[in-house]
């Protein structure tokens, strides 16, 4: 009897919180909370707020990375706001690629347009690579909060898009996080294990200090 009693009053909590209006176009201009943006007044809404032209245009790839990302978050697109998805475009010309990183908030899906994309993820149990080359209309799944990356194994210039279950799904890249801020090159080295030369050689390519 108990268990049931938990069962009911759990769907009764998770029923409460879904949400009770058709949509929530996010109000930009108001502060985010773990719960999404408070809303554009619906009556303020209209046919334009729920699309998106951006992903349609290709991004630069002039950069360190040979790479681009076009994001369309909340951010970028307020009609996600408390829908659970969002999604990117990915542009990767020829040795390109999407260094290591991970999102906290957000599982993701990677369907292949165009060229061919190498992409994998490491688990967080056993520290297990999975690894595939994908051609076009492929997808790859890559779990939430895990290391992953995509890397342009083609000819020529490849083009992915990416869906996440979060309108915003956060980033965290590794390189970044560990040479790009002024974290000291000494503690980066204790906890990386990599020489002095290396990890200042690294600082000055990303805009790192200390």
């Amino acid at each position: 009897m108990l268990h049931i009693l938990f069962f009911f009053l759990a769907f009764v909590s998770s029923s409460s919180n879904a949400m009770v209006n058709d949509f929530c176009v996010a109000d930009l201009k108001l502060s985010d909370s773990p719960a999404g943006y408070p809303c554009v007044p619906p009556a303020m809404v209209t046919a334009d707020d729920f699309v998106f032209s951006g992903l349609g245009v290709a991004g630069n790839t002039t950069s360190i990375i040979n790479a681009a990302v076009t994001p369309a978050f909340v951010a970028q697109f307020p009609a996600v706001n408390g829908l659970g998805l969002s999604l990117a475009r990915l542009d990767l010309a020829k040795g390109g690629v999407i260094p290591i990183h991970t999102h906290p908030a957000a599982s993701e899906i990677l369907l292949v347009v165009h060229g061919c994309i190498t992409a994998g993820f490491i688990s967080s149990s056993a520290n297990t690579v999975y690894v595939k080359t994908l051609k076009k209309g492929d997808i790859m799944i890559f779990p939430q909060g895990l290391l992953h990356f995509q890397v342009n194994s083609g000819a020529d210039g490849a083009l992915g898009f990416v869906s996440f279950n979060s309108p915003n799904p956060g980033l965290q890249i590794t390189d970044f996080a560990l040479f790009a801020n002024n974290l000291s090159s000494q503690l980066v080295e204790q906890t990386t294990f990599l020489d002095d030369a290396t990890v200042k050689r690294l600082k000055a390519i990303l805009g790192g200090t200390g």
